[in-house]
This record gives structure tokens, sequence and C-alpha cells, in this order.
């Protein structure tokens, strides 16, 4: 399939979301179920995606036509920092085999799903998708992006030599329904959001953040997300990995303002400086997926009240503590 080809259709595609039970997955399984496709999916029982002679069993039984690498291992940085290990051993393994396997059964289009991290810490911005490999990582979650940057260059290693239709995409840092809130290891927002919640529950005077609340981040809801993924499968085929952004930040402390303000906390914020910030600024540019004619349509405000809704429905208790294993595999 040559660079920037026709539109690639669905219509009565098998189309294999691979990490269905994650945040992404859930929201790729939304957005197929507007196309005229048959979405495969298989969970942990079904098929290890660590192995490699399962998952080839797998595909060879299933024969999707398309191919959504969703699953991966993913955390926060107190998640990334304490098991880099098991971040970069298990998202290598896991894409490495549904990538070549994808490639020996005949899979005609696949779709890997990056993050943003796997960019220069300290990369000009807003960063381009050519940021890649100019600089050191941020070093708190370097393991998973380097199992990530693996999985792009492998995607583009089998187009070069192969010609196969397969092709990455980097999302922003995502949040709404199926996002992990145990703040061992979740992301910054959905913890802001459980912590808030609960210091609203105790009364709380106050509420403490990480650091001083200055880095700067951009945050895309993560059914923006699956529609942009589909619009890439259907419109997009180069080797170049496509940026996902919202195209504004945000600093971690208007952040919690925001939060607080939607939770109902009216108590003050106060930072513990002892704990790391990570990377000053994180904002992506999104010109190369906006000029394929695609934009999101969620503002933060909205997308953070209806994911705050999501989580007062969900649990009335504390979720219990440790690694999170969301969107890897069919794990919940």
């Amino acid at each position: 399939m040559p660079d920037n080809a026709t539109p690639f259709s669905l219509d009565g595609k098998r189309v294999w979301v691979a990490g269905h039970r994650g945040m992404v997955g859930q929201a790729v399984v939304r957005r197929l179920e507007d196309e005229p496709c048959e979405i495969l999916t298989a969970d942990r029982k079904t098929v290890d995606l660590r192995n490699q002679a399962e998952v080839k069993a797998w595909l060879a039984d299933a024969r999707p036509d398309v191919v959504i690498l969703a699953a991966a291992r993913v955390g926060g940085i107190l998640a990334n920092s304490t098991y880099p290990a098991d971040f970069l051993y298990d998202n290598l393994m896991v894409e490495a085999n549904i990538i070549h396997s994808s490639f020996e059964v005949g899979v005609g289009k696949l779709l890997f799903l990056g993050s943003s991290c796997i960019y220069p810490k300290f990369a000009e911005q807003p960063i381009t998708e050519e940021s890649l490999l100019t600089g050191p990582l941020e070093s708190t979650n370097e393991a998973y992006a380097i199992a990530k940057i693996a999985g792009i260059k492998l995607c583009e290693a089998y187009r070069q030599q192969h010609g196969a239709d397969f092709i990455s995409a980097m999302p922003t840092n995502l949040y709404g329904p199926g996002d992990n809130f145990d703040l061992q290891s979740s992301h910054v927002l959905p913890a802001l959001l459980r912590r808030t919640h609960e210091a609203k529950q105790r009364g709380d005077p106050s509420l403490v953040i990480w650091g001083s609340g200055s880095p700067r981040r951009e945050f895309l809801h993560v059914d923006d997300c699956a529609a942009a993924l589909v619009y890439l499968l259907q419109n997009y085929s180069a080797p170049t990995h496509v940026n996902i952004g919202f195209g504004e930040d945000i600093s971690i402390l208007d952040l919690a303002r925001l939060i607080a303000g939607i939770v109902g906390f009216s108590g003050t914020i106060e930072h513990d400086l002892s704990k790391p910030d990570g990377t000053p600024r994180k904002l992506m540019s999104s010109a190369r997926l906006q000029a394929l004619g695609w934009k999101p349509k969620i503002g933060l405000r909205d997308g953070i009240a209806s994911t705050y809704e999501y989580f007062v429905r969900m649990t009335d208790q504390p979720a219990r503590g440790g690694s999170s294993l969301r969107g890897f595999a069919a794990s919940g």
C-alpha cells in the first residue's frame, strides 16, 4: 500500500482490538461499534500476549484483517520508577509478538499505540514527530518509553522491509471512562480526581499535590483519542508516527484547581516539594493530524466532569493498591 494512499475501508473487516478492556481499548471498541466491521477481542485466559506461540496461534485462528495494538502495561511515575523491568519486558514482548505475528498471518493493516513519553525530556515545544530520539528521556518512565520507541521502529521496519501497512499513533495524556484510579499506579489526572473526591468526603482543609505544580501537561479525552485512531486507520498510511493531541496544555496547579471546582472541594491546595515534578512541559504538535482533517471535540472541563461522574458511579470505596495492567491483553 503506497504512502498516503486512498482511504482504507473498515466495511466488512475483522478488527482485533488488543487490550480491549483497558481505557483506550474500551473507547476504541465503542467507536468501532459505529462502523460496519466485526470487532474481535481476546481476554488473558484466551491468550497471553507475552507468549509468542500463543499470540501466533490465536492470530492464525482468528484471522483479523486489522489489528489495533492498544495493549500495554501502563502506570504513573511511581509505578514506572518502581517496576522498570516489568514495564520494559512486558511491553517489548507484547508489541513484538503482535507485530511480528500479524505480519506472518497476513494482517492487512496494523495500528500501534504509543505514548508521548517517547519524546526527549527537554524537547522543543510543541513537540513534533521529528523530535523522536533527539535527546535524553525523562528518567522516571524511561523503561516504558524505550519499549514504545521500539514498537514504533518495529512498525517502520516491517513497513520498509516487507511493505506491511503498519502505522503508529502517539496520543498525549489520556483520561476518561475506564481510567485507572489506583493511587499507586495511576496518572496525574485520575489520581487528582480520586484524591480530591476523598479529601472532600473527609472534610479535609487542604489537598497536597506533588512538586511545585508548575509543570504543564496536555490532556485528551479517551473518546477523542479513539475517534482519532479510527480516523488514522481509514485515512493514513505512511512510515512516520502521528501525534494525537488536544492542542492546549495546563499547569498541574491549575488542573488541581479545575478538578477541585468540579468535585466541589473548597479547601486549599498545598505542595509536597520533596516529590518530583517530572518533565517541565509536554505539549505535542498535532499539525500532521489536523492536516489530515481531524480535530478533538471534547473540552477539558466537560471531559473531566463526565469522568468524575463515571468515577462516582463506579466506586464507593477506595481502590486497592498495586501495579496496574490496564490495557494489558484484556485485563481489567
